[in-house]
C-alpha cells in the first residue's frame, strides 16, 4: 500500500503518478491521501498488523497438517495453492504455496531449512498496543506477536524442550479431506472476524 503524506497542493499533483504505480484490486488504486497529523502511517500500522494476524493463521492451518495430518510439504502446497482459488485467494496463501514447494539446489525443500525464528519491526505491537487503548479485542493481532516474540527466545526454547516434552499426538484416523476442509473454513471465518474488528480503528 502507498500513501501520501504530501501538502494538498503538491499531493494533488502526484497523486496519478503514485496511483498509476500502485497495486490495484481490480480498477482500485491501494493509493490515496487517507488525513493529516498521521493518518496514513497509521493505516499502514494497522495494515501491517492484520498481516501479522494473516500470518498466524496460516502457521497455525500449517502446524495442523503438517504435525496433525502428516501431509507432506508438496501436499500443503498442493493444499493452499487449492485454497487460493476460492475466499482465501491473496498473496500471502500464494506466496506460502510456492515457499511450501520450493527446493534448493540438493533437491531439498527449502522450509526445513529455515530457522524457527520470526523478526518483527514494531507494527504488529503499536496496532496491539493501540487496540488496547481504544478497547478493541483484536487478541488475534495481540497473540500473533506473542507467537513471534516466543519464536525468537531460541535459546531458551532448545533448553526448555531437554526438560518439558511436548504431548505425542496420535496418528489421525479420520477424513483428511474433510478436515483440511474445516480447516480453510476456520482460517476463512477467521479472517473475516478480523477484518471486521479492525474497521473499528478506523
Amino acid at each position: 500500500m502507498i500513501l501520501i503524506f504530501f501538502l494538498k497542493k503538491k499531493r494533488e499533483q502526484v497523486k496519478p503518478i503514485f496511483q498509476a504505480i500502485a497495486a490495484k484490486v481490480g480498477d482500485e488504486p491501494c493509493c490515496d491521501y487517507v488525513g493529516q497529523d498521521g493518518a496514513g502511517h497509521y493505516v499502514k500500522m494497522v495494515h501491517n498488523g492484520i498481516e501479522y494476524g494473516d500470518i498466524q493463521l496460516i502457521c497455525e492451518a500449517y502446524h495442523l497438517m503438517k504435525d496433525g495430518l502428516k501431509l507432506t510439504n508438496d501436499e500443503m502446497s498442493e493444499v493452499f495453492t487449492e485454497w487460493n482459488k476460492g475466499e482465501l485467494d491473496s498473496f500471502l496463501i500464494e506466496i506460502t504455496a510456492k515457499i511450501l514447494a520450493y527446493k534448493n539446489e540438493k533437491g531439498q525443500h527449502e522450509i526445513d531449512n529455515i530457522l524457527d525464528c520470526a523478526g518483527q519491526k514494531g507494527t504488529g505491537k503499536w496496532t496491539a498496543i493501540s487496540a488496547l487503548d481504544l478497547g478493541v479485542p483484536v487478541t488475534l493481532i495481540g497473540e500473533s506477536v506473542f507467537s513471534r516474540c516466543l519464536s525468537a527466545m531460541k535459546d531458551e526454547r532448545v533448553k526448555a524442550s531437554e526438560i518439558v516434552k511436548g504431548p505425542e499426538i496420535p496418528a489421525f484416523t479420520g477424513d483428511k479431506k474433510a478436515f483440511i476442509n474445516d480447516i480453510r473454513d476456520v482460517s476463512y471465518s477467521s479472517f473475516i472476524s478480523i477484518f471486521n474488528l479492525i474497521t473499528k480503528f478506523l
